[in-house]
């Protein structure tokens, strides 16, 4: 028997819309990040982009347990000596929604290039309304 491998040229990419809306961030991460992988399919190959696009609305609604969302420290550096910064997650939450859940699914995805345009693929809007009604995107659940 034979080892499927899939082609770039021969994989169909469907697109899916997920309603973020009082999910936890980590359990609807990784259901995001399996459908950008292609996880989700049988034709999975981990060198290949088998993904598929994610659309995700309500972005500003996604919540964490516990004390996280005073606890949870995000930073980032600009690369010069004491150039660190900090910031929680209730204060990024309020400041841009759409960055909290693209750097959780950023931390799911591979590494390198691969994972680039695995993320390239998931687009993230904070409230209802998304431009890809054109693709007709079916509705990925989500169990809570």
């Amino acid at each position: 028997m034979k080892t499927y491998v899939a082609k770039p040229a021969t994989i169909d990419k469907k697109w899916y819309v997920v309603d973020a809306s009082g999910k936890t961030l980590g359990r609807l991460s990784t259901v995001i990040a399996d459908a950008l992988r292609g996880k989700r399919k049988p034709i999975y190959t981990p060198n290949i982009d088998t993904g598929d696009f994610v659309v995700v609305v309500n972005a500003e609604k996604v919540v964490v347990t516990g004390r996280k969302a005073e606890q949870k420290m995000y930073y980032r550096h600009s690369g010069y000596p004491g150039g660190i910064k900090s910031e929680s997650f209730a204060r990024l939450i309020g400041r841009r929604p759409e960055e909290v859940l693209r750097r959780a699914v950023k931390g799911m995805l591979p590494h390198n290039k691969l994972g680039a345009a695995q993320l390239r693929k998931l687009k993230i809007y904070a409230g209802t309304e998304h431009p890809h009604e054109a693709q007709h995107p079916e509705v990925l659940e989500v169990k809570e």
